[in-house]
């Protein structure tokens, strides 16, 4: 473990009195919490202590993102997610993650956690009692109110101090020509943060405005707003009112059609990128060309952030843009159009998988999790089948991609919410088998087979009836039955005959004769099939199939005596799983590299690369898994490395794979 530490995308400005103050407190401290209003520089200030403490902690400083949830359903994927752990196995996910961070030195930040603060409470009260290592700090507007919780309040910048003088100044430099401040702090500049009370955020939503006006019609303009309406909301803390008034202005400054794109870009609970935005949010008069435009005046007021192609909305901001869109009475409308446009995007990733997008699609599906996570909240709400068709397409995304147990989740409740036959029902559960297979459910897999594959001899439809086949013959490879595997998926090719790549259910079932093949020594047989699936992935640019059949001509190679070819093939498909972000698939490659290296008699290499796929095997939950036949092969290699350089020198180089950084080590094996 390394951590992760998200990059900040603008400068820091002043705030060393809080950082040596947060510095001093993270040792004697196991909860730290930043408390304070929105827009007060909480996650900046974190951000900034994390990267300063770094050092502190050998097992990272590890940092989660808690804004996009909406509801605690996604909080232990969250945090599992933030600390690298993708667990394939049935536990529970709490467990799962206590006993992924026991015996670990770290930093776990926790970012926005007042609208779960009843949820953080109890996830990071567990956390601090089965992780004696553990460190957290979270930033939150109200305290968790556990015993071991040290507060830190974070105020804003000194109203007329050098910090908020600072902040403006930079901002506004960067945004508008160099000379529009007219040299030296201008009365103009410190009026606008003592109006705006030294708050960062304000700060910078003002500074964006200067360049289409002067500092001094800015600082005019702002006076003007406050005038009329610091008195009119007295329910408001003064702070936190000072806050929704500069908010406020900067809304009143937008164009009508930025205005309204505003209030329907509330919606994403991530980032978004303009193609995603035209189609949710455009319509009556924000038009296909209004919404760019409106996209970039946005970007240009600071109410948007931009990244590359990807664009993001602050908590505080969308906060705002919701209560217009409660007014304007557009809500359903608008979560309609989004839950529509990510069940179609689903539907491209599935039409799309055989095809040379399919690792953009596969990686879409990652991303996206949140987004598709809420749209199938809104589908099981307003059209529970739309719910259950993306639940089918995405549930095998995620279950290829580690998601296994949010998978699931959905995919049980959408069967359970929508229960008439139809083809939606068998590609759920089709997908909620895959997913209870990979997790090592095979009783519950063995039924949800069972009855895939009746609706599919009902249905008739030739990729229903492969894909029960798929299920079936994969179950039967991870039971250690190849015979049956390879019975049932020829049967069903057989009976729909066709080029594998004619459809994604057909390519799996000839990739599980593969398998099956190699598991019944049939050698020959299976590297000639192997070999053609995989010149057609080449050709085709199909990622996961051509994985996996490099795998298995790994293996081939290595029992023919081949071990060079064998190590070629283990980290071409290496890369493949690399780039797919499969801890699983990863870990499967590299205890095959590692037999391969063996068996080139470099038993020292080969303990380390054993000792860093271990590492990727505890990140999923399970002990070294894959088709039984697998044993044999991990066995032969220990045997044979420690063969070649002694128990000794075996034992540290695999200590070494094993608690290093797991990125660097995967670097290293993957070096010829």
């Amino acid at each position: 473990m390394v951590g992760h530490i998200p990059e900040e995308t603008t400068s820091f400005v002043g705030r060393e009195a809080e950082l040596v103050r947060l510095e001093e407190a993270l040792p004697d401290h196991r909860l730290v919490t930043l408390t304070g209003t929105g827009g007060v520089g909480k996650t900046r200030l974190a951000l900034r202590a994390a990267r300063r403490v770094a050092s502190r902690y050998p097992d990272g400083v590890w940092w989660a993102d808690l804004s996009p949830l909406d509801g605690d359903r996604l909080l232990l994927a969250a945090v599992s997610d933030a600390v690298d752990l993708s667990d394939h196995s049935p536990r529970m996910p709490v467990e799962a993650l206590c006993e992924w961070l026991s015996g670990k030195r770290l930093l776990l930040v926790l970012d926005s956690c007042e609208h779960l603060a009843d949820a953080c409470r109890t996830l990071v009260g567990d956390l601090l009692t089965a992780v004696p290592g553990l460190t957290v700090l979270a930033t939150s507007r109200q305290p968790l109110r556990l015993a071991a919780e040290r507060l830190i309040e974070v105020e804003p910048m000194r109203a007329d101090g050098p910090d908020a003088l600072a902040l403006f100044t930079e901002r506004a430099t960067a945004l508008a020509p160099a000379d529009v401040l007219g040299g030296p702090v201008t009365t103009a500049v410190v009026s606008i943060c003592r109006r705006l009370e030294g708050i960062p955020l304000a700060l910078e939503l003002a500074a964006a405005q200067v360049g289409r006006a002067t500092v001094e019609e800015v600082s005019h303009r702002l006076t003007s707003r406050f005038d009329v309406l610091v008195h009119s909301e007295p329910v408001w803390p003064e702070r936190h009112r000072t806050m929704r008034t500069a908010i406020g202005w900067s809304h009143e400054l937008c164009a009508p059609t930025e205005r309204l794109l505003w209030a329907r870009l509330t919606v994403f609970r991530s980032a978004f990128d303009a193609a995603s935005a035209r189609s949710v949010c455009s319509g009556g008069p924000l038009g296909l060309p209004e919404t760019g435009r409106a996209l970039a005046g946005l970007v240009a007021k600071s109410v948007v952030s931009r990244d590359g192609d990807r664009y993001r909305m602050l908590d505080t901001i969308r906060e705002y843009g919701r209560l217009w869109l409660a007014a304007l009475g557009e809500e359903d409308a608008v979560a309609d159009r989004y839950a529509e446009h990510f069940l179609g995007l689903a539907r491209q990733a599935d039409a799309g998988w055989l095809g040379p997008e399919q690792l953009s699609w596969y990686r879409w599906a990652g991303e996206a999790y949140t987004d598709l996570c809420t749209a199938l909240d809104r589908l099981l709400v307003t059209s529970p089948r739309e719910a259950l068709e993306l639940a089918g397409v995405v549930g095998f995304l995620w279950s290829c991609c580690g998601r296994l147990r949010e998978a699931r989740s959905y995919l049980e409740q959408t069967l359970a919410e929508y229960r008439s036959p139809c083809p939606e029902r068998v590609r759920a559960l089709w997908s909620l088998g895959v997913t209870a297979s990979l997790q090592g459910d095979y009783d519950t897999a063995h039924r949800l087979s069972a009855e895939c594959g009746a609706l599919a001899r009902q249905d008739g439809d030739p990729e229903t009836v492969l894909a029960a086949a798929y299920l079936t013959g994969l179950l039967a490879l991870l039971t250690g039955q190849p015979v049956d595997a390879r019975t049932v998926t020829d049967r069903a090719l057989a009976q729909l005959p066709g080029d594998p790549f004619d459809s994604p259910s057909r390519l799996r079932c000839h990739l599980v004769g593969v398998f099956a093949l190699n598991a019944l020594g049939k050698l020959d047989e299976a590297r000639a099939e192997g070999e053609r699936l995989r010149r057609g992935c080449v050709a085709r640019g199909e990622c996961w199939t051509r994985a996996y059949v490099d795998h298995q001509l790994a293996l081939i190679a290595l029992h023919t005596g081949r071990p060079h070819e064998a190590a070629e093939h283990a980290r071409a498909m290496l890369v493949g799983k690399r780039e797919m972000g499969d801890s699983f698939g990863i870990a499967l490659g590299l205890d095959v590299l590692a037999a391969a290296i063996a068996a080139q008699g470099d038993g020292e290499r080969a303990a380390q690369v054993f000792g860093t796929g271990l590492a990727l095997w505890a990140t999923v939950g399970h002990p070294q898994r894959g088709t039984p036949e697998l044993r044999a092969v991990r066995e032969e290699c220990e045997r044979a490395a420690r063969a070649a350089v002694g128990d000794l020198a075996y034992d540290a180089a695999f200590e070494r794979g094993a608690n290093g950084d797991t990125e660097t080590c995967l670097a290293e094996a993957l070096r010829a």
